[in-house]
């Protein structure tokens, strides 16, 4: 103790310290959910009879599987008939045919019309008659070109009988079952509704004085509710809101967890700490 500092000044000088510095942030665990990365109920683009479902409830799916077969053998029909068509080579191969000929005989009457054994109007006429040939082989070879073109809709038609998963994840209910009828109406049931899980989506709500801790990209502890509450896990930071709660005082964080081996199901309550 200095001969000019009393007892009292001494009692107040860790305090007047903690002033000096300002409050410390301390960590804390948030309530948070981890959720799926997206959920997506699958309806049926075109009208028809539900003919096979190939994933049931708590299956996985990989993107790009069949989900739903809808009845398509008048599509398939169709496809088969434009294919024919398109296949079909006999118009142009007769119009080419005839135009070949019909060059070789005006080449032959212009060398007759040189040596003066034929008229100017015999020459004229055959070339007039290779004019109409060559105008039937390019009608032919644009009939090919519109027979594929129908032949790629009908394909695409038949396609469209069939729903294919938009990412990998599993299938979290199901709504009809062979034999029903599909509509694309928004007011008619879904078939399946499945769920992202790779990767996981952690939702939380902080409060504003956390705002100046975290940001994207930052690395944050997840502990998910018993039974997987072995070890915490770590997460990266996606979103952090920028409008604030006011009036809850809060704002949202999104982070993902990495899922895929997906041993850590959906819909579970975790504390999260920055």
């Amino acid at each position: 103790m200095t001969p000019h500092t009393s007892p009292a000044r001494l009692a107040l000088l860790p305090w007047a310290a903690l002033l000096v510095a300002g409050p410390a942030f301390a960590a804390a665990d948030y309530d948070c959910m981890i959720e799926p990365a997206q959920t997506v109920e699958i309806r049926s683009p075109v009208v028809g009879i539900l003919e096979r479902v190939h994933a049931r409830r708590g299956e996985a799916i990989r993107q790009g599987q069949v989900l739903v077969s809808i009845e398509s053998s008048v599509e398939a029909s169709a496809a088969d008939s434009a294919k024919a068509r398109a296949e079909a080579q006999g118009q142009a191969q007769l119009a080419g045919a005839k135009v070949s000929a019909l060059r070789e005989k005006a080449r032959r009457l212009q060398d007759l019309l040189a040596e003066e054994f034929v008229s100017a109007q015999a020459v004229e006429d055959a070339q007039a008659e290779l004019k109409l040939a060559e105008a039937e082989l390019k009608t032919a070879t644009e009939n090919n070109q519109i027979a594929r073109l129908d032949h790629r809709q009908a394909v695409d038609q038949l396609r469209r009988r069939q729903i294919l998963a938009p990412f990998s994840g599993v299938v979290v209910d199901q709504y009809l079952y062979p034999g029903a009828l599909m509509d694309s109406s928004d007011t008619k049931k879904p078939v399946l509704k499945i769920a992202q899980t790779h990767p996981l989506k952690v939702q939380a709500l902080l409060p504003v004085k956390a705002f100046t801790q975290v940001r994207p990209g930052q690395m944050v502890s997840v502990t998910p509710e018993a039974p997987f509450a072995d070890k915490p896990i770590q997460a990266k930071v996606r979103t952090v809101d920028r409008v604030l709660d006011a009036a809850a005082g809060t704002f949202g964080i999104v982070a993902e967890i990495d899922n895929v081996k997906g041993e850590l199901p959906a819909g579970l309550r975790c504390k999260v700490r920055l």
